[in-house]
C-alpha cells in the first residue's frame, strides 16, 4: 500500500532532509516533478498565477535542455527549481558515482542547491555524497499520487485536504500522467488551500 504521508521511521533514515518546514507557520510548499515539458508546465504556472501562489520545481535535466524556454519561464514568474536528476535515476538501481554524475550533468543546466530523489529513493551512500556536495535533499510530507491511474481529480484533491498541514511540502508532476487531473485537482487545491488560510512558499 503507498503511504501518502511518509512514516516518521523513513524520516529518521534521512534526518537532514527537508520533509516539512516550520510546522508553527500557517504555509504549505507545492511542489512539481518531472518537468519541464510544453504539454504541462505553461498550464501550471498559469493556474499558479491566477492564485498569485508559488511553487518549487524539480526538474529533469533532460527536460530541462529540450525545454530550456521553460525553465526560464519558471524563474521568471518567480518559483524555485530544484534538481530531479538528469535522466530520472532511480538510486535503486545505480551506484553512488554514476548517481552523482548524473545529478551533476543535470546541474550543468539548472543551477541550484535543492534536490530531490525520483521516486523518492536514494540510498545511504548517494545522500551523504549529495550532502556533501552542498545539495539540500527535499523530501515531502504529502504525496498527492497524481499520476496514479487509479485515482481521479477528485482523489488527488481529497489527498491533499486529508494530509496537509502546516508545514506540508506538497508534492505534485508536471508530466504527461498527471496533467489530465490537475487541470482539475489544481484549480480546487489551490481554492481549498487559500479558504483554510495556508500561504503558498518555495522552499529556499
Amino acid at each position: 500500500m503507498f503511504i501518502e504521508q511518509p512514516p516518521r521511521l523513513f524520516r529518521w533514515f534521512y534526518p537532514h532532509a527537508l520533509w516539512r518546514i516550520e510546522p508553527e507557520r500557517r504555509a504549505v510548499y507545492l511542489t512539481f516533478d518531472d518537468g519541464p515539458i510544453p504539454e504541462a508546465t505553461p498550464f501550471i504556472l498559469d493556474v499558479l498565477d491566477r492564485f498569485d501562489a508559488k511553487a518549487t520545481f524539480f526538474m529533469v535535466g533532460d527536460n530541462a535542455v529540450k525545454y530550456p524556454h521553460l525553465v526560464d519561464e519558471v524563474r521568471r514568474r518567480g518559483h524555485r527549481i530544484g534538481n530531479h536528476t538528469f535522466n530520472h535515476l532511480s538510486g535503486a538501481r545505480h551506484t553512488p558515482w554514476t548517481y552523482l554524475s548524473n545529478v551533476l550533468k543535470a546541474n550543468e543546466v539548472l543551477h541550484t542547491d535543492l534536490f530531490r530523489p525520483p521516486h523518492g529513493w536514494i540510498g545511504m551512500v548517494q545522500y551523504r555524497v549529495l550532502r556533501y556536495c552542498g545539495l539540500k535533499v527535499v523530501m515531502w510530507d504529502v504525496v498527492t499520487r497524481d499520476y496514479s491511474r487509479l485515482l481521479t481529480a477528485d482523489d488527488v484533491v481529497n489527498n491533499v485536504k486529508r494530509y496537509a498541514r502546516p508545514g506540508s511540502i506538497i508534492t505534485l508532476h508536471d508530466s504527461l500522467k498527471s496533467i489530465d487531473k490537475l487541470k482539475h485537482a489544481l484549480p480546487e487545491i489551490l481554492v481549498w488551500l487559500k479558504q483554510e488560510g495556508y500561504e503558498l512558499g518555495i522552499i529556499e
